[in-house]
Formats: structure tokens, sequence, C-alpha cells
């Protein structure tokens, strides 16, 4: 298909490039006007959008989806080059990790016949191909960098030398180019050509970076120096064979990329609860299950309320599934909604992580994320997102496609995360719940006054940070029984004061659910103002008609309000038309009601004064 309209063919081309994946409007805006867009910038690709869809015919067009905050458009892997490229690099990784390193070559080879001239050549936006454009240069180069690893531990240096002389010329300062070309060189042979490489590569990064050789290319030299990687050419009847590992390793890396650090990130986490066994293989099952199109990564979201248990469970999951994540694990903690952490604060850290010099990271945000997703595609990595705000947080750090997986926990839905599968984490049952208060003050001590520690469970409702705070107090007071905590718990003026312990509370969570509630429309009623008038009530369930009653307001206000109330978890899902309160939201509400009453006392009291 041909696009003649040039802007028409940056939005095409937009979409291609991020094939199955949302690409918004502001970012289509920024490729269309290069950075300048008008005011009616939004209309107008919606329009362009329009055309696009109507110039693709019936069946085609039905693959441009509308999709919040843009647009995706739906591509088989072998229905573009791009998809083609992405799969025979994930042959060539999976042929190369059964030692099949001549297929993995031939596998790269058919990758790299796929690219023809310039990309994106006739596409008039500079911000597309300074972003894009970069970023393809970037996976084609990666690419040929793998097939001449492969080269080299087929012994075949000699072939692959004027190639890498080429690609060096082009690429002086690309110090893996310059390793693999000093090594092709030096078992050729030419270890004069491959030591004068060495000098004049080390004279040009001292004067333009300021920057003495990294650590692999001065490797290769130190090898080279002292001759320990022979050079050797093979028997014209020899068939090649993988060369043995030899301490030149980071330079002369397997198709593996054994130069790219594998991170292992993941942070400990107590032993697993029976409870959890059936959301952690569901979780499992979400990014081990089934093939996904070109383009997308396996996803998965844990949600549920603060305390729930989200982490623990993604971590858990993420333990298990070291083995297939070759590549290595990366985790952040995005802060939630409290102290959200961005992008920008991310990503230098999981470049670094990956391998890139801390000075050679682009100060450019869409560019460390061009160069992010360059250096995760086609690599088995799993990313864990811990405690994410919102989808918006979450898309810059989606690794690329290829293999990788992603598993991100949060307190919301993410519903506009595309193509994730979620996972909504409840709170424990009564079972699990005892298993959990067991498995920190001894199962004994449990078994010794079962009935109150089923209270101690019944009023922290489920929650597993409620009850590990209980939990904790009774093995730091070992001379308490836990009938003595459970009468603390049900006879408390303030519960939520029971259940601290050193920084660790309940409070806190609620607090944050309450920060980032959804605000109502002008004119409706404030969700924070109806949990109070609930604890103000001491109601343990209310309905939409009740509510309104309480604050005077319509019906459908009501039922908004506690919707909101819903979505930030501070109040159970409807069941038969009615919300409920556990034991630990109706304390929370309370609380709420007893500010709210203090704060119209101090009004009025200053008033009257």
């Amino acid at each position: 298909m041909h696009v003649s309209a040039p802007r028409q063919r940056v939005v095409m081309a937009a979409l291609l490039l991020n094939a199955n994946r949302v690409i918004s409007v502001d970012r289509i805006t920024e490729y269309v006007w290069d950075g300048a867009p008008p005011p009616s910038a939004a209309a107008t690709v919606r329009t362009y959008v329009m055309r696009l869809r109507q110039s693709l015919g019936e069946h085609a067009s039905a693959r441009i989806l509308t999709r919040a905050p843009g647009y995706l458009l739906e591509l088989g892997e072998h229905e573009s080059d791009l998809g083609q490229f992405a799969a025979h690099r994930r042959r060539a990784a999976e042929l190369a990790e059964r030692g099949d390193l001549e297929g993995s070559s031939a596998a790269l080879a058919e990758a790299l016949a796929l690219w023809r001239e310039e990309p994106l050549a006739d596409i008039p936006s500079r911000t597309l191909r300074d972003v894009e454009g970069r970023y393809l240069q970037e996976l084609r180069l990666q690419t040929m960098e793998l097939r001449f690893d492969a080269e080299l531990a087929l012994l075949r240096h000699a072939e692959i030398v004027p190639e890498l002389v080429r690609l060096v010329r082009e690429h002086p300062l690309r110090e893996a180019l310059v390793g693999k070309l000093m090594l092709a060189l030096f078992r050729s042979g030419r270890q004069s050509e491959a030591l004068d490489l060495y000098r004049r590569t080390r004279v040009l990064l001292v004067e333009q970076l300021g920057a003495e050789p990294g650590a692999d290319l001065r490797e290769v030299h130190r090898h080279i120096l002292s001759a320990h990687d022979r050079p050797r050419t093979p028997d014209p009847q020899e068939r090649p064979a993988p060369a043995p590992e030899t301490a030149a390793a980071p330079a002369a890396a397997t198709v593996r990329e054994r130069s790219w650090p594998d991170p292992a990130q993941l942070p400990s986490v107590p032993l697993p609860l029976s409870a959890r066994s059936d959301a952690l293989a569901r979780v499992r099952h979400f990014l081990t299950t089934g093939t996904m199109p070109a383009g997308m990564v396996a996803t998965a979201v844990v949600t549920g309320r603060g305390g729930v248990g989200k982490s623990a469970l993604a971590l858990h999951a993420a333990h298990t599934m070291r083995g297939s994540s070759v590549h290595g694990q990366l985790y952040a903690d995005l802060g939630g909604a409290e102290r959200p952490l961005t992008a920008r604060e991310v990503l230098p850290r999981f470049l670094a992580d990956l391998g890139v010099p801390r000075d050679e990271i682009p100060g450019e945000e869409s560019e460390r994320e061009s160069l992010y997703r360059s250096l995760t595609a086609g690599r088995r990595l799993l990313v864990v997102l811990d405690n994410a705000s919102g989808a918006a947080q979450v898309r810059p750090l989606i690794p690329g496609s290829g293999g990788s997986r992603l598993l991100v926990t949060s307190r919301r839905r993410l519903a506009d995360l595309e193509g994730a599968r979620t996972l909504l984490l409840g709170p424990l049952d009564e079972a699990g719940s005892l298993e959990l208060l067991g498995s920190i003050v001894g199962t004994a001590r449990v078994g010794g006054e079962p009935r109150a520690a089923r209270t101690v469970v019944t009023v922290c409702a489920g929650l597993p940070l409620a009850i590990r705070i209980a939990g904790t107090r009774l093995l730091e007071r070992p001379h308490w029984s836990i009938g003595h905590l459970a009468r603390r718990l049900t006879e408390a003026p303030r519960l939520l004061d029971e259940l601290c312990a050193g920084d660790t509370g309940v409070r806190p969570c609620l607090d944050a659910e309450v920060a980032g509630l959804r605000r109502s429309a002008p004119g409706g009623i404030d969700p924070a103002e109806v949990l109070a008038a609930l604890g103000a009530a001491g109601a343990s369930s209310v309905s939409g008609g009740e509510v309104a009653v309480m604050v005077g307001c319509p019906e459908a206000q009501a039922e908004e309000a506690l919707d909101s109330l819903v979505v930030a978890n501070l109040l159970g899902a409807p069941a038969g038309g009615r919300y409920r309160l556990d034991a630990l939201l109706r304390a929370y509400a309370r609380e709420r009601a007893q500010a709210v009453a203090v704060r119209r006392h101090g009004r009025s009291y200053m008033r009257a004064g």
C-alpha cells in the first residue's frame, strides 16, 4: 500500500513501528509536526487516521483500533519486515541456547537480509527518524554484532574481517565492533594490525570523549598481548565447532550476548503461603502460556488493596521463573501514588544495569526509551515493576518484544495497560489467615488458642499486612497470650493504633488510598465525605439509597461516590445492591468521621470567639 499524503505517511509509519502497542495521540503529533504541533493537532490526527482507514479498505482498516490515549495497529508477526526481523532474532537465540551456532548464524543472516536502505528515508519527519530510526539502526547493529559473535565462535574469523573493517570505519567509537575486529584480525594472523587498531581507538576515545576504553576492550587487548587466544584457521575439511571459552570471552561472546550483564535484582520474600498457591499459578500462567503477537510483551498485573500481599505474590512468581529468564531480572519499586518514580528516574538505572556506561546514557527521555527497547529486544528478561500508580508510569518501561516478560503490581486495575492480564488479589480466608499467623508466632501457639486466633484474624479482615503486624506484636511480647491481643483489638477505641509495629501500619495504606481517590465531577459528592459519613453512622453495609439520605444528595451521585470508594479499595464491591466495610475499613471510617467532627467544632469555636 502506498500512502501519498506526507503527514498521513508519518502517522502510518508511527503505527507500524509500534504495531500491537498503543501509541498516544501526543506522540503522533510530535512526529507529524516535528515537536511544534498546532492547537488543532489532536483533531487533525483523528482526521488522518480516518483517511488511512478509508484507504486501507474495510478488512484492513479494522486493524487500526482506538485505544486510550491513542491508537493501536494490530499486525501479525510475519506481516511486516520488522516483525519478521524480530522473529528471526528470537529463533537465533533459541538455536544458540541449544548449541546450534550454525543455525543461529543463518537465522541472524536471514534477519539482516530483510534490511534494505536507510530506514524511514521517505518519511517527512525529522523527529520520527531521530527517535525510531535510531532505534532501528541500533537494532540492526546489535544483530550484526550477534552474527559476528556466532561466526567467531565457528572459527570464521577471516571471512568477517572485510565487513567488520567497513563497519568500524562507520562507527569508530563502537567498542563492541572494534573488539570483534581486533579478535578477528588476531586470529587471522594479523596481530600487529589488531594492536594498532586498539591504539588508534584509544586515542580517538580520549580525544573525543575524554574516556579510556571500556573493560571488555581492554581485556581483548590484554589477551592479544599475551597471545592467550592463539590465531588459528580451521582446516577446510574441518566441520566448524564452537570455540572453547577463553578469558577473552567478554569480546568474543556468543550469540546470547554474554558481553551484556545479566542483572539479578529480585528482592527476597517470606516463605510462600499455600493459601496463595492458586493465585501464584495464575500469575505464572499469564506470563508463560501461549505465544504473544509480534511487537507485544507478555504482561501480568497483580492488583488489590494496600497490604493484601501483591508484592509478595509477584516476587514469589518472579523467583519461580528465574530459570526461564536467562538474561536476568530487572526490579524497580515505582513508589505508588505517594512518591511515584518516573521513567526519567528509573530508565538510567535499568540501562546501567544492562551494561550501558553511565556517560553513554542519552539525555533525551525518548532516546533512553528507544535504547532500552533496543537492548531488551530479542532477549529473555523478566521486568518486575512494583507499586505502580498508573499505566502511563509503566509504558516507557515495557521491554522490547521477543521473549521478555513484564510483571506489575498496583493498587489500581491498570485497565488501560494494553495487552495486560490482571489478577485481583483479595484478602485471605480464615484458613489462610491462620496459616500466616502460625508462620509468624508458631503453629503450636495458634493451636493452643484457636478461638482467640480466629478473633485476631477476623479483626484483621484477612489482610496479610494487618496479620503480620499482629503476629509481630505477639512475637515481640512472648508474655502476651493471643487472647490478650484479641481483647486489645476488639476493645480498642482506635483499632488502627493497635495495628502498628515500628514504621509499619495499616493506617498509612488507607491514607494512601484516600489520597488517590478519584474526585467527583463538579457538583458531585466528595467520596471522602461519604466515607466519613459511613464512619459516623457506624455502618457495616449500605446501599446507594441509604447514602443519598445520609449526605442529602441524589441517589445517582451517591452511587458515583460509592463507586469511587470501591475503585480506591476503601469499600467492598457491591453484592445484592449493598456495599460492605470490613472491620479495618469501619475503624478507619470512624477515624475520618471523628476528624471531620473535630474540624467542625474548631471552626464553630473560632466563629464564637
